[in-house]
């Protein structure tokens, strides 16, 4: 691992008014730490609240923060698609808005990635969240585990280092939350490496959850068939692969 990486950290945010900008300021003083290539990307995402001036008032003090706003929401899965968009450096690191996750340990998640690593995910020690939460989160991880055959330990855990040159390789599609299982997937059928590292998770301070209420349980339960369908019955993203694979092959053969 490069002791002076090149990172791009980026938090997706909808209605995070309390807690982006500790999330910004703690990823900041982080990467300044450890590097002086780096930058900071915010993809606002539709936000009722104040989310919008707490971004701008913090894009007027810090000259390597770059802040997106969308006053039409484009879901979870299409903010992420804009971030990993958006960034430019040969590393990005992403975790949620919401500080149920601390920017600062994306140092534990350095060390892990070797160069036989493409990207480092964390794993919750304890999950931070009331009961009835942490049991729909289990249910999903299993359930989702057994249909989409993943091998991580945590494929639920949104604090993950990744090597951006895996975004040439992989399209991503989702606008949901369903986002995440679609990027672990391509990537684990595509051959990329992942490592993991143990992350804390801690209680909401502001807002609420985006995801835990019926009518979006049902929304994503039908998403989460609708993808099975097409990574595990119909594999369409290893047939686009291959297709793509044969056509450089053509063209570099001419």
């Amino acid at each position: 691992m490069d002791n002076r990486p090149s990172i791009s950290v980026f938090f997706p945010a909808c209605n995070d008014a309390g807690t982006i900008g500790s999330m910004v300021v703690a990823a900041i003083e982080t990467l300044e730490e450890i590097t002086d290539d780096y930058e900071v990307i915010v993809v606002e995402n539709g936000s009722t609240d104040y989310t919008v001036e707490v971004l701008e008032s913090l894009a007027k003090r810090y000259d390597k923060l770059r802040v997106y706003t969308h006053r039409q929401a484009l879901g979870y899965g299409g903010a992420l698609r804009v971030g990993f968009a958006k960034a430019t450096k040969d590393l990005v690191f992403y975790t949620d808005g919401d500080a149920q996750y601390d920017p600062r340990e994306l140092k534990l998640l350095l060390p892990a990635l070797r160069e036989d690593v493409d990207i480092v995910n964390g794993w919750k020690i304890d999950r931070g969240d009331p009961l009835h939460r942490v049991i729909i989160g289990r249910i999903y991880h299993h359930t989702v585990k057994f249909l989409f055959g993943f091998k991580l330990r945590d494929v639920d855990c949104d604090f993950r280092l990744i090597r951006r040159h895996v975004f040439d390789d992989i399209e991503l599609e989702s606008d949901s939350g369903t986002i995440c299982l679609e990027l672990v997937k391509k990537l684990q059928d595509s051959g990329y490496r992942f490592a993991e590292v143990p992350v804390h998770h801690y209680h909401r301070t502001y807002g609420k959850s985006q995801f835990f209420n019926f009518p979006r349980l049902w929304r994503t339960f039908v998403q989460l068939i609708e993808l099975w369908w097409k990574l595990v019955v119909r594999r369409e993203h290893l047939r686009k692969r291959k297709t793509r694979a044969r056509t450089e092959a053509e063209q570099t053969t001419r």
